[in-house]
């Protein structure tokens, strides 16, 4: 009997578009780029319950115990770096390229390894710049879980594998019309209804679940705090405080979700306004807070002239 241990599992492979010519425009930058985007990646990837298995160059392997849940945080991956990238040069944007397989693996230590993990790479491959492509396993259990269309490019072939592998364009944003041409085939097979394209287009503008419950919990939290202490007013505010806590725990989580700016030198600048909001709310007729938001902005200035 053999002590080989597999599983059943969902593989996420991504990789960025023309990496090499990124690099050899601009090594450090496109590092940068690249650090920032796969923290973004390894974020949405564990929000959604997976896991990032392994990084090498600028590629990124990851798996999931749930095909909806790998494929959702494929999506939200996509549209959040779309939005990192609308505000980059054209000839500087990172375009990832995604591809997502269900198979069975073989589980060695933290890595898996075997045909399943060969073909998720091939689809991401064959995915267009900023695209995602699924295999047909995965497609038949998602189609009616996720608001995204779908578009059949026909089977793959991959090493290995007598037969050729169908797969799937999913269509997000601009993506949705970029299936590479070698891969479409007229064959007939099940199209998205167009309630789910308008369904996904919709989709793209949504928050962050888990944020948007997070700023309503503490919004809540907040309302209560003031309307306790107006109740019982004695002439003292003394919800300010918690207030203010509560505010500088919003910036934070606000913080971890964004990619717009460096996310060390944002915490910074949220320190300082919280130093400057503990002034004011002591206020005796002294900003004392000057001087730590001064020694705060120089830590900035210098982180800030240090980043490349």
């Amino acid at each position: 009997m053999s002590h080989t241990r597999r599983k059943l599992t969902t593989i996420f492979c991504a990789d960025v578009q023309d990496y090499t010519r990124l690099m050899g425009a601009d090594e450090e930058g496109t590092l940068a780029s690249l650090k920032r985007c796969r923290e973004a990646m390894g974020r949405l990837i564990e929000s959604h319950g997976g896991r990032v298995i392994n990084t090498w160059g600028d590629g990124l392997i990851a798996d999931f115990p749930s095909v909806v849940e790998a494929v959702r945080a494929a999506v939200d991956t996509q549209n959040e770096l779309a939005g990192f990238n609308a505000r980059r040069p054209a000839d500087g944007r990172m375009l990832f390229r995604i591809g997502i397989n269900l198979g069975d693996v073989i589980v060695e230590g933290d890595d898996i390894y075997g045909d399943g993990v060969n073909i998720a790479a091939r689809l991401q491959a064959s995915a267009a710049a900023g695209g995602i492509v699924i295999s047909s396993s995965v497609y038949d259990q998602v189609r009616n879980k996720v608001a995204v269309g779908f578009e059949f490019l026909g089977p793959l072939m991959v090493k290995n594998v007598d037969e050729g592998v169908p797969s799937y364009a999913v269509k997000i944003g601009d993506a949705k019309d970029e299936a590479p041409p070698a891969q479409r085939s007229g064959s007939a097979r099940p199209q998205p209804q167009p309630a789910a394209v308008m369904a996904a287009d919709m989709a793209e503008a949504r928050p962050t679940p888990r944020g948007r419950r997070l700023y309503g919990v503490l919004a809540v939290i907040a309302a209560v705090l003031i309307g306790i202490n107006l109740l019982s007013w004695q002439g003292v505010f003394w919800a300010r405080f918690p207030v203010l806590a509560l505010a500088a725990v919003a910036a934070l989580a606000w913080n971890r979700d964004q990619t717009l700016f460096n996310r060390k030198i944002t915490s910074l600048a949220i320190l300082a306004l919280g130093i400057a909001g503990i002034n004011l709310f002591t206020w005796t007729g002294q900003f004392w807070a000057v001087w730590p938001i001064l020694g705060i902005a120089a830590v900035m200035g210098l982180r800030w002239s240090m980043r490349r």
